[in-house]
C-alpha cells in the first residue's frame, strides 16, 4: 500500500440488480489504491447477490436475509466492515449512483482539519450530467425547512468551493470510523429519510463541522428504489421523518414556530410537487 488512509465504501442494496452494473462498474475504475467495496444486501429477491458474485468477484457481499431499512442495514454493514477491514474512513454510498474515478481523495483531504466530521461530494442528476442535485444542505428547525442547496441548477463556479454545510445527504458521505462508532451509527428508529439529517445534527453536536467537497463528484439516479424523485410515497415518508427530527432535536419554542410555519411549508411543497411532476418533464 502507498500509506494512504484505508477506506471502505459501503453500498446498501435492496433489489437493485439493474442499478449495480453502473454503480459497481464505476467503483471498479476508482483510482484510489487503498479502498475496498462492501455491498450490504438487504434481503433482495432479484438475484442481486448472485449477480455481484459472478460479475464483480472482487466486491465483498454480506447478506442480511431481510430488508432492515437504510439505517439498520448500513449499521450492520459498518459493524462487519470494522471487524473485517479495520478501515480509518467509511463512505456510505447509494446503489443508484455513478462515481467519478477520483471521487475518494477529495473527500479525505478536508479531514486534515481535526474538526471535520463529514465530507460530501457534489452530486448531480444522472440523467442530466451538469444539473445539480446536492451542493450543500440546510436545516432550519425554526421553520421546519430542510433542503438541498443548488438543486436543479446548472453547475457553475459558485458551487466549486469547499464550504460548511448543515447536513450530509445519505446518498453519499464520508466519515471517520471512530466518529461513526462514537455516535453509535444511524438511529435505527428512522425507517427511511431523516436518518442522514439526524446523524449530521449529532455530528455537529460533538463539535465537528460538515464540509461539501466539490472536487469529488457523483451522479444520482434519484430515488430509483421507490418510484423516482416525484414519488408521492417518498414525500409522505419524508414528512413523517421530519416530525421525528423535530421531536428529537427541536426545543419547545422551535416546535411552536415549526407548527406555525408547517402549513405554508406543506402547501409550498405540494405546489412544487405538482409543478415539477407534470410540467418539468
Amino acid at each position: 500500500m502507498s500509506g494512504k488512509s484505508s477506506v471502505t465504501v459501503i453500498v446498501l442494496n435492496w433489489n437493485g440488480r439493474e442499478l449495480l452494473e453502473d454503480c459497481l462498474g464505476s467503483l471498479e475504475k476508482v483510482d484510489y489504491n487503498n479502498f475496498n467495496v462492501l455491498v450490504v444486501d438487504n434481503g433482495s429477491t432479484d438475484k442481486s447477490v448472485n449477480y455481484i458474485k459472478t460479475t464483480f468477484p472482487s466486491v465483498d457481499v454480506i447478506e442480511l436475509g431481510e430488508n432492515l431499512g437504510y439505517a439498520a442495514g448500513n449499521n450492520a454493514g459498518f459493524k462487519h466492515a470494522v471487524l473485517a477491514y479495520n478501515m480509518e474512513y467509511v463512505i456510505f454510498l447509494n446503489n443508484d449512483t455513478i462515481v467519478e474515478e477520483n471521487f475518494i481523495e477529495p473527500l479525505l483531504v478536508p479531514f486534515r482539519n481535526n474538526n471535520v466530521g463529514q465530507t460530501i461530494p457534489k452530486i448531480f442528476y444522472a440523467g442530466e450530467k451538469n444539473k445539480i442535485w446536492y451542493a450543500g444542505g440546510r436545516v432550519n428547525l425554526w421553520t421546519g425547512n430542510i433542503y438541498h442547496e443548488g438543486i436543479r441548477e446548472i453547475d457553475s463556479e459558485r458551487f466549486n468551493k469547499i464550504k460548511n454545510t448543515d447536513y450530509a445527504t445519505g446518498c453519499c458521505f464520508c466519515i471517520k470510523t471512530s466518529d461513526f462508532e462514537k455516535l453509535n451509527g444511524f438511529d435505527e428508529s428512522f425507517k427511511m429519510y431523516g436518518e442522514d439529517v439526524d446523524l449530521s445534527i449529532r455530528v455537529r453536536n460533538i463539535g465537528r463541522i460538515i464540509l461539501l467537497a466539490p472536487n469529488s463528484k457523483i451522479w444520482h439516479k434519484v430515488s430509483a428504489s421507490i418510484g423516482g424523485e416525484f414519488s408521492f410515497k417518498k414525500i409522505l415518508r419524508k414528512y413523517k421523518s421530519l416530525l421525528k427530527l423535530y421531536y428529537l432535536h427541536s426545543n419547545i419554542i422551535q416546535w411552536m414556530t415549526s407548527i406555525i410555519f408547517s402549513p405554508f411549508l406543506v402547501l409550498t411543497n405540494i405546489i412544487k410537487y405538482f409543478r415539477l411532476r407534470f410540467y418539468n418533464k
